[in-house]
């Protein structure tokens, strides 16, 4: 799936490259930021337990952790009180860390990323923060789109909800405007 990157209506909106491990934002007038990701080390996929990051055309659902210090641990998107850090990293190897931000994400496509089986709402698919430790630009995560927190800072401070995310399995064609 491709989408122009022109913008006449001025909205936003984000685009994650699977195949690129990037993503971009657009904002109104031009603006565009992009940023290295992680996405599912599974690929892509809608099926519910598959561990593979959905594709296809959704919307920002949800925004957490407004005002929260970098590094904040969230676990089913509360956060713990805890903040990342090596240590902590080490007394809890197994953890799928989820820090700083959350933004969750809804799809659109009945029957391929919304509904029983496929729904990436009800699968927890989100984009979040990571430990710095984590290599970006590779896909490592069990499903969700994983961001330097920093960055995901950046992000979430852009965005409204109702935001348009696109998950495309390819890359844009390098012919589009801004």
């Amino acid at each position: 799936m491709s989408i122009s990157a022109s913008n006449p209506e001025g909205e936003q909106r984000v685009i994650i490259s699977l195949d690129r491990q990037m993503l971009d934002w657009f904002g109104g007038h031009g603006e565009h930021l992009s940023w290295p990701v992680s996405t599912a080390l599974n690929g892509p996929g809608e099926a519910q337990d598959s561990g593979c990051t959905p594709r296809g055309r959704h919307y920002v659902r949800a925004m957490v952790g407004w005002g929260k210090p970098e590094g904040t641990v969230f676990v089913a998107r509360r956060p713990t009180g805890e903040t990342w850090s090596p240590e902590l990293s080490r007394h809890y190897p197994q953890r799928d860390w989820i820090l700083s931000r959350i933004i969750w994400l809804c799809g659109l496509e009945n029957g391929f990323n919304r509904g029983p089986g496929v729904d990436s709402f009800r699968r927890f698919i989100y984009i979040h923060g990571t430990p710095d430790t984590e290599p970006m630009g590779k896909p490592r995560s069990h499903g969700c789109i994983r961001m330097r927190n920093r960055d995901v800072i950046e992000l979430f401070d852009r965005l409204v909800a109702g935001t348009p995310v696109i998950i495309e399995p390819g890359p844009r064609p390098v012919n589009q405007e801004q």
